[in-house]
Parts: C-alpha cells; structure tokens; sequence
C-alpha cells in the first residue's frame, strides 16, 4: 500500500480530502513539535472526527504526543450526519473539506453542523452558500445541493447552525472555464445579530458609495434573525460577490470587530471585492483549490480554468495533487501583458465506486 508523508500542521485538511479520495494512507508528522503546546489542535481532532463520521471503516492513529497520526481511509458513506464544531474555528473550516467529498458519497449526504458561521479565517456560511456551492454546477453538482442558514452564530460563543445537502454523482464533468467575462451585476448579504439591526442598513449603505461608481444592478440584502435564531454573541458582517456576464464569481467580505464602526465594515468589503475582480480570472483566490481539485478528478479530458496568480497554499495543492494522483498542471500565462494564467490539466477519470449502485 503507497504511504502518503506529509511534514507540519499546514494544508492539514486539503491533505486529508486527498488521501481519502485516492484511498492512499496518509501519515503527517511533526504537527508544531517546537511549540509550547505541542500536537493538534482541538478543531484539527475535530474535523478528523468528522471525517470519520462521514466515512466507514477509516482509521485515525494519532501518536500519544499529538504530534504525528495515520489516517487509513475507508469508503465515503454520506446520509444524515450531525456535528458539533468547537468554537475555536468557524464552521467554513469543516465544511470546505466536506464540500470536496460529499459529491464521491455513497447515499447523498445530509449533514447539520452547530457551531461559529462567521469569523475572519475561514469561509463565511454566507459565501459557501453563494459561491462556492454554484462553483460546483459547471462540474455537474446541481441538483439538490444546497445550504440552508438556520442560525446565526458570531463568535466567541457561536451558537449557529446550517444545513447541508449535497447529491451524489457518478463522475465529475470536464471544466473549460476560459472566458471571465465583465461583470454584470454584485450581489451581498448583510447580517447584524444581537446588536442594532440599523447596523446591515449602515454597512450596506457605506459598501453602495463605492460600488455605485461603477455598475447599476446591485442588490444587498439585509438578512435579518430574531431571538433565539441570532445565536449567542453580538457580531455583524457583510458577504459581497460579483458575478460575470459568464456567470464567473468573485467574493468578499468583512467582519464586525470591536471598535470599528459599521461603516468601516462596509467600506473594507466593497475595497476587498474592487481588489478581488481587478485580479480577475475565472474563480478567485477562495475557490482556486477546490476548482483545481474538480478538475483533477474529472473525466479523462484536458479541463482549462482561467484564474489569478496562486496563493501559496494553492502552489502546495498543487504540489500534493502531483504526489497524489500523479498529475500535473500545465500553467501558461492566458495573453501576453496579463498576469492572469491559464492551468490546464488531464482528468483522471475518478468514478465514485462508492455509490450505492441503484
């Protein structure tokens, strides 16, 4: 059996989507040896739990110190799950993971997860919900996927929950995503919780003073939770996204900090979206591993994405990938003076030979 190495506790989750999907054991060592407390952390154990939860037969070893463990992967089993994420991560840092896996299930997966729906390192609920779940209709993902908000939670006490709902599909079709289109309209969801709710008004207002400048079609929603749907602490934010004539997405956002004035908020998600398109591409920065990842498992066809420069931990995925599943990327600059990159790649083929064959 091929044993997967992998050095640190970074690209952690992205390693373990990978071994799970090509079913090559795993092992990851020297999880922050030099620091003062040592080994994973309790959102990394978690989300090991998780996967065990949405899989049959997998094992975990994890070494007494915490700095190492083994994952041997089992079948991906899917159907109704719940979770309860502790409060050091927000729910997008379980859910990205899920989101790679839950199309190769073998009975469509159902899952409710409870914890922090919004905070500053992960994907928000809002932006998984508007852009990264329509991210995965081009592949073929489509029907019955969705994601329901049911409550709110900011942190530090959290208190949210979402619903999950993912189908299953034999195989992934080939992407050929070149065209990024001009944007046409920019869509937004503000939510205030357990604070004034004039707050999603204030942040809406500030963000439209810049976005007016330069396109009419803008629509920003104010979501609004009353009682016991507003979780247990106080926070507001603003989701932005900007979608093309070609239906390309790119997203934004910002979150309540103490101190700073609604307006603020508003200001700094509208900024970061100006930033974001003016990188361009097809998908941006958020969405570039999951997109790649697609693209990989894809039926045996060359797939071609147009995207900015990648992040550094998309040039790690890539790398992983090449470990992985043996392929690589061909990435060439789309037209000459732009700095957007053409990757393009051969799919595997991965059939989902876990689904329960009907």
């Amino acid at each position: 059996m091929s044993l997967l190495h992998f050095s640190g506790h970074q690209h952690f989750r992205h390693r373990l989507v990978l071994s799970i999907l090509s079913g090559k054991h795993v092992k990851i060592d020297k999880i922050r040896p030099e620091d003062k407390n040592p080994g994973l952390r309790d959102f990394e154990i978690s989300l090991l739990r998780l996967l065990e939860k949405i899989t049959n037969g997998t094992l975990i070893e994890i070494s007494v110190t915490g700095t190492a463990i083994l994952l041997k992967p089992g079948v991906i089993l899917g159907g109704p799950l719940t979770h309860d994420c502790p409060l050091s991560r927000a729910i997008g840092y379980y859910l990205e993971p899920i989101i790679m896996l839950a199309p190769f299930c073998k009975t469509p997966l159902q899952l409710t997860l409870q914890g922090i729906t919004t905070d500053e390192n992960d994907l928000s609920v809002d932006l998984l919900r508007t852009v990264t779940l329509p991210h995965l209709q081009p592949f073929g993902i489509s029907d019955g996927l969705e994601l329901r908000i049911k409550k709110r939670g900011a942190p530090p006490a959290g208190g949210g929950e979402i619903q999950f709902h993912c189908p299953i599909v034999k195989q992934v079709k080939t992407l050929n995503f070149v065209e990024p289109g001009k944007i046409k309209r920019i869509r937004g969801v503000a939510h205030a919780v357990r604070v004034n709710p004039q707050f999603s008004n204030r942040m809406i207002e500030s963000s439209r003073s810049i976005l007016n400048r330069y396109i009419p079609d803008i629509y920003l929603y104010s979501d609004v939770y009353k009682g016991d749907e507003s979780g247990k602490s106080p926070g507001y934010a603003l989701s932005l996204l900007a979608e093309s004539t070609t239906s390309a997405m790119h997203c934004a956002e910002a979150i309540s900090k103490p101190g700073v004035v609604p307006e603020d908020i508003g200001l700094e998600a509208a900024r970061a979206l100006m930033a974001e398109v003016n990188l361009g591409g097809c998908v941006d920065r958020k969405h570039q591993i999951i997109i790649l990842l697609m693209m990989v498992l894809g039926s045996e066809d060359v797939g071609r994405c147009r995207m900015s420069e990648p992040t550094p931990r998309t040039i790690q995925f890539l790398r992983d990938v090449k470990q992985v599943f043996g392929t690589s990327f061909k990435i060439v600059p789309a037209e000459a003076g732009s700095n957007q990159l053409l990757y393009s790649c051969y799919g595997t083929g991965y059939i989902n030979a876990n689904r329960a064959l009907a």
